[in-house]
């Protein structure tokens, strides 16, 4: 896991925003998908650097919050 600076790569991504977040600036996740790993970002600060995760992390994670 670590954290990774916007930069050229990452602002070019498609990201997605959590299905959970509502429009009233509540706490909100996006995640940008690129091979091997998973981008996760604050959708109210996208300035700020974004947590990068292997994609075998993530679909743990995935798995376990599905529970």
């Amino acid at each position: 896991m670590s954290a990774e600076e916007v930069g050229p790569g990452l602002d070019t991504l498609a990201w997605l925003k959590s299905s959970h977040s509502a429009g009233d600036g509540g706490e909100c996740v996006e995640v940008a998908a690129r091979p091997g790993r998973v981008h996760v970002r604050d959708s109210k600060d996208v300035s700020r650097a974004a947590l990068t995760v292997g994609a075998t992390a993530w679909a743990a994670f995935i798995g376990f919050a599905a529970l």
